[in-house]
Parts: structure tokens; sequence; C-alpha cells
């Protein structure tokens, strides 16, 4: 979507804020239902939930691509998609999590796991560019729904570790609550460049709403009841800060995603192929530190490599604003990305690591689904704020805007990994622990 910003813009003669708020709706949709789903593979299994999550995103993908009108590709692309992705994603980290138990073994399956994600992630606006260049924006996501019916057949050979258990209760209002409290705060933040007041009554409700949903939680769990996300979930200090540099990653790889496709779109006029060429320089750096996750576990602690990530992250950034204010060729946003990619590599791996590690196996249902809700809430805030600033007056003044913030957000995720335990490894507890440390049984 990133690369196809003027293209849609054109055909549906909508603006660069309207793409904006399809790819926030999807995040968006993601984020709120993501704990859901992770609860939902508990009752109805992980492998079901992955292919339902599959065949719904087919059937989104396909329908974006005849959408007449920019209604009907966020239903498509933002709200099928989202929800078929809120589906599947969740399965991915909990098999990967009980199929290796310790965590070197995990770290290095993690590494495949966010490395092949970093390839499709960066590789995704450079295949995308090339076909709507080639034909249109609309084969995209046609080549999408290809893309899934393959991963479909390959996936009739996976095999779940745990039977599904059609007992288990699940909380549909808190599921509700806890939807329509996200949807509230992000659309806050998208309304802040039309209505000021709006953004704060809509940041003020939506807060409300988080806090219903919270005390609503405890109450079920006082009674015995099981709530959708358990309070006790956030008790461990070391995983409450593990999430906190994964919302922070998410947001910066995002919202730098967002902000430098739409400037070169639509400030620099580059085509969607030039922009996903210049995005393979973050696909480079991605790479070579993700293949390295296991390498780098068993070197160094966990919080060294996410220290050491934001780091170099925002050095990137860093040089990001500094080259492209002062050079107007392609080259000036290759060191920034290559470092950014290179940094957000480093730490993905071992934030989601820390988060895993520290509960056992009957909790990672929920722990993945909250994992993954925060990381892609990140990603909604990312695209929601740095995309608000830019297409307030895009230029090079609010290009430079955006980057500062996303500095100043990225320098909270530096304090929250100086926070984390120094141990090479975590216990299920959330302590430091050894190396053969695992969730217990």
């Amino acid at each position: 979507m990133n690369v196809m910003i003027n293209d849609i813009s054109e055909d549906l003669e909508t603006t660069v804020q309207g793409v904006q708020v399809a790819i926030t709706v999807f995040l968006l949709v993601m984020a709120a239902l993501m704990i859901p789903g992770g609860k939902l593979t508990d009752r109805y299994g992980r492998k079901r939930c992955f292919m339902t999550g599959l065949v719904v995103y087919a059937v989104g993908a396909l329908l974006s691509a005849a959408a007449p009108g920019l209604g009907v590709l966020i239903v498509g692309n933002s709200i099928l998609e989202g929800i078929g992705t809120a589906l599947l994603i969740p399965p991915v980290y909990i098999l990967t999590t009980l199929l290796h138990p310790d965590v070197t073994s995990r770290a290095r399956a993690f590494g495949v796991v966010m490395a092949l994600g970093g390839i499709g992630a960066a590789a995704g606006p450079l295949i995308g560019g090339l076909i709507t260049t080639a034909i249109s924006w609309r084969a995209a996501f046609v080549f999408q729904a290809q893309v899934i019916a393959v991963i479909v057949l390959l996936s009739r050979r996976i095999d779940d570790p745990l039977p599904p258990d059609p007992t288990r209760s699940f909380d549909t209002a808190g599921a509700v609550l806890s939807a329509v409290g996200l949807v509230l705060v992000v659309l806050g933040i998208l309304a802040a460049d039309d209505n000021v007041w709006l953004t704060v009554a809509l940041l003020v409700l939506g807060t409300l709403v988080l806090c219903w949903f919270f005390r609503s939680a405890r109450a079920k769990e006082a009674s015995g009841r099981e709530p959708l996300l358990s309070p006790s979930l956030f008790r461990s200090r070391t995983s409450n800060l593990g999430l906190a540099t994964q919302n922070i990653q998410w947001l910066l790889l995002m919202g730098t995603s967002f902000t430098v496709a739409a400037y070169l779109q639509v400030v620099r006029g580059y085509d969607a192929i030039q922009t996903g060429v210049v995005f393979t320089a973050a696909t480079l750096g991605l790479l070579a530190t993700s293949l390295s996750a296991e390498r780098l576990a068993r070197r160094h602690p966990q919080r060294t490599l996410i220290l050491s990530g934001f780091a170099v992250t925002l050095v990137g950034v860093a040089v990001l604003i500094i080259l492209v204010g002062s050079f107007s060729t392609a080259w000036a946003f290759v060191p920034g990305l290559l470092l950014i990619g290179l940094g957000l590599g480093v730490m993905l791996t071992p934030s989601v690591n820390v988060v895993q590690s520290s509960f056992p196996e009957e909790q990672q249902g929920e722990i993945s689904g909250l994992s993954r809700s925060v990381s892609n809430l990140g990603s909604s805030f990312g695209t929601a704020i740095a995309g608000t600033i830019l297409v307030a007056g895009l230029s090079t003044g609010a290009y430079a805007a955006a980057m500062i913030t996303l500095a100043a957000i990225g320098l909270g995720g530096l304090g929250a990994a100086a926070l984390l335990p120094g141990g090479r490894s975590l216990s299920p507890t959330g302590t430091a622990g050894s190396a053969e440390s695992r969730p217990s049984t």
C-alpha cells in the first residue's frame, strides 16, 4: 500500500490522507482483534485459526482488487485483510514458542520468522511497485491472493502440538470493549490535523473504555470466570518493558515507512518501482541482523541487543533527516534506511523472546495475542502519528517534523530497554535465568 499511494489516490479519486486512513485502519483492525484472535486459538486450535485467517485475507485481497472506491477498498484491505491477519498471526508465534522450548533455539526460530517477515515486508514494496507499474495496483492485490493460495496448500502439513479445547469460554464483551477503546484512541490521533477538540474527546473516551475493559477483566478473574485478557499478564515487569519496546519498534518501522514512501511519491515524484527500490536498503539491513539472531542471542544478553538496536535505529533516523534535507538524490535515503533496518533486525527477535519467555505454555495463547496486538498497535500509532504530521503539509519541513517526532518516541523505547534485566535469558517468571530456562508445563 505504501508504494501505491499515488496510483490508488488517482484511480479511486481520493487523497493521500484517504490512503493513509486505509493503511491505518488495517493496522488498527489487526491490533484490536489480535488478543481475541490469540484466545480463539485455544478454543478452536492453532491450525484451524491459521487456515481461516488465510481464507479471510484472500477474500479481502480479491475485494480490494475490484474496489470501485475508497470505501470498498477499506472493507477489503483494511477490514477483511485485518481480520484475516489477526486470526493467522497468533498461531505462528504460539507454535514457534511451543515447538522450541529453550531460549537459544527459540531465538533461532524467531530469527527465521522475523527474517522472512522482514523479507516479505521489505520485498513487498518492490514487488508491489513492479506489479503496479507494469500492470496496475489492482493486480498487486490479485497477486496477494495467489500467494495465500500457495500458503494454504503448504499449511496442510502443519501439526498442532496441542488439541483445541471447545469448552474454553470466550469473553465477547471484553473483545468488544478492547476493540472499541483502541479504535477510539487511534481515530483520535488521525483527527489531530482537522479538529483538536475532537482529538481530545476521542482520546479521553478511548481511555475510559479501555479502563472499563481492564476493570471488567479484573472483576471476571476475581469471580472465577476467564476474561479476554488476564490482568496477571501485566504483573511481570520484564514482560511489560518488553511489550513497550515491541510497540515502539513497530511504531518506528511503520511510521518511517509511510513517511518516506509518501514523501518520495508526493513530494519527489517517484513512481512505485523507484520507491520500492529505495526501500531495499532497509531489506538488506533487516536480513543481515535478523538471520544472525541465534548467534547474537548466544553471545549477548537480550537487553544489550535491544539497546543496541534502538541506538542504531535512532542514528538511522537522524541520518535520514540530515541527508534528505541536504541532498535531492535518491541515494540520500539509503544510509538511513539501511541503519534503521539493521537496528530493527537486531532487536525485534529479542523483544519477542523476552515477552514470550516470561510465561508458561498454558498462557502462550494469551501472551501471543497481547504481544502481537501491542506490536500492531505500535504500527497503527506510527502510521497515524507520522502520517498526520506529514499530510498536514507535504513538504521537506513536514517530513523532518514527522521524523523528529519518531526519533523522540524512539528515545522512550531506548529508556524502556535500559530498564530490562541484563541476564542472557529469561525464565517464565520474567526474571533473568540460565540459558536452559524453558516455560513450565
